[in-house]
């Protein structure tokens, strides 16, 4: 059983390398507190491995991938785009305090297990699950893979936090919008035309970002009301 851990915690950490699921993690750490990025990879790993052990174990069936994958990259676009929306209009106040309240925080942890559920979904590692629990113990290979997932989403937010603290605010919007429409872009590439392979799913995907940094700018942040000039205070004597 420790040896089937082992092996499913390896292939499910190797698989997440450079894929679009870590990117989306490193992508969220940039907008939420790490703790919360953590929480949903966490739970939408533990969800998707059961549902990935139950096919692969249990029923020896198929998912529907196609159309999981084209919803995925159709929500993905549509964050991506409300994204870069925001950093237009919303100037952030240094004064203000950022919300950190419950109703904030549950509706990030929310926005991070869907994306993470539909992206996981019909992706390499969950068939990669399906392979091994086919042929090991389904709690090990359930145990290893979750641990895999998490691990490699850990690493991601890591490096998202640290590049976080050296860019201003707008731009982490900014970026993060970009990364969606990428994200989004080479999803719905993979599920539509899946004859490209990676490399031209990732080459072609990159144009959506381009195009959506470009328009970005020429729109230009929006006009802010001016300000009327404060009346001078009067001098006092002493």
């Amino acid at each position: 059983m420790i040896a089937a851990i082992l092996l499913s915690f390896g292939v499910l950490f190797v698989a997440e390398l450079g894929d679009k699921s870590q990117l989306m993690a490193l992508t969220f750490a940039l907008r939420y507190r790490w703790w919360i990025v953590l929480g949903g990879i966490t739970v939408a790993s533990v969800l998707v491995n059961v549902i990935a052990v139950g096919v692969g174990h249990f029923l020896g069936a198929a998912l529907p991938t196609e159309l999981i994958a084209l919803c995925t990259g159709i929500i993905l676009l549509a964050v991506g785009v409300w994204t870069l929306w925001a950093s237009r209009h919303e100037e952030p106040d240094p004064d203000e305090p950022v919300p950190t309240g419950p109703t904030s925080a549950g509706r990030a942890f929310l926005i991070v297990i869907s994306s993470f559920l539909l992206a996981e979904l019909g992706d390499r590692t969950m068939f990669a699950t399906i392979a091994l629990a086919s042929n090991h113990n389904w709690v090990a290979v359930w145990a290893g893979s979750v641990a895999g997932m998490v691990a490699a989403g850990g690493l991601a937010i890591a490096i998202g936090i640290t590049v976080g603290k050296h860019i201003p605010e707008r731009a982490v919007a900014v970026a993060s919008g970009l990364l969606f429409l990428y994200i989004g872009a080479a999803t719905l590439l993979g599920a539509v035309a899946p004859d490209l392979g990676k490399l031209g799913e990732y080459s072609l995907a990159a144009v959506v970002p381009l195009l959506g940094g470009a328009v970005w700018g020429l729109l230009g942040r929006p006009d802010r009301p001016e300000e009327e000039p404060a009346e001078p205070h009067s001098l006092q004597g002493r």
